[in-house]
């Protein structure tokens, strides 16, 4: 109950209680979606081996007939696979991780936007494995077939495994957060704290982000470098226009 003499302190009091409860709901969400990367992991850890296997195809695939991959640490051939087991437990247990995040910021949220709560899960799981799928089918074999061919001669390129990983591991998930952005626009836009005239605006500042951002991700040559600053540009605009599309209907439920 509000107390008539102090009604600053009742006020930063409610402030405190709300952001409590608020941390509250951000923990139990991480929990969840880290016992669901948790069962996936462990249901995978018996097809370890295969998994790393098909991880692997890309890059051998382009080495020279009887070329392998490498392990240097005594422990690589046993922790290396187990690794890719949590890489691919993240990966397969995303659709959870993404509903977490969408349930924590749901309450704020207008009705017809919680309506929007399927579609948006849809997109913003299919867009993650979509980045995930163009990386391995796509990025990756460019990529490799680069780096083999910037070999210098009488030089056996001997990848060690732990080394393979960390970057196809990278690049998975960089690629997959990335195609994220049409939906992370439009989360931006449905919480009021964008517009969808200044994601027009902020154009010129996005396409120069992407190219940053691609430049960081990808290997040092150009073709893969606009494999995915290209994809993000193209992905910037979807988001542009699905923000337009939620902006009208929350403009007319919230009139000035």
């Amino acid at each position: 109950m509000t107390s008539p003499e102090h009604p600053a302190a009742d006020a930063a009091a409610s402030t405190e209680q709300g952001l409590v409860a608020h941390l509250v709901e951000l923990r139990s969400r991480l929990l969840r979606a880290i016992v669901a990367v948790l069962v996936v992991f462990a249901a995978l850890v018996p097809f370890s081996k295969n998994l790393y296997s098909w991880l692997a195809a890309p890059l051998l695939s382009r080495l020279p007939p009887g070329s392998h991959l490498v392990a240097i640490d005594v422990s690589s051939p046993f922790l290396v696979p187990v690794k890719l087991c949590f890489f691919a437990a993240l990966t397969v247990a995303m659709p959870v991780v993404i509903y977490q995040l969408w349930a924590f910021v749901a309450p704020g949220l207008y009705r017809h936007e919680k309506r929007l709560a399927v579609p948006l899960l849809v997109s913003a799981t299919t867009l993650f494995y979509g980045g995930c799928a163009f990386a391995y089918f796509v990025v990756l074999p460019m990529a490799f077939r680069f780096l083999v061919s910037m070999t210098p001669e009488g030089v056996s390129m001997m990848t060690d495994i732990s080394h393979y990983l960390d970057f196809v591991g990278v690049m998975f998930i960089a690629f997959g957060a990335s195609f994220e952005l049409p939906v992370a626009l439009v989360i931006l836009v449905m919480l009021g704290w964008v517009s969808p005239a200044q994601l027009v605006t902020f154009r010129p500042y996005a396409i120069f982000g992407n190219a940053v951002l691609s430049a960081i991700i990808t290997p040092p040559d150009a073709v893969s470098m606009l494999l995915l600053a290209i994809p993000l540009c193209l992905l910037y605009e979807l988001g542009v226009v699905a923000a337009r599309a939620v902006a009208k209907p929350r403009a007319q439920e919230n009139p000035a």
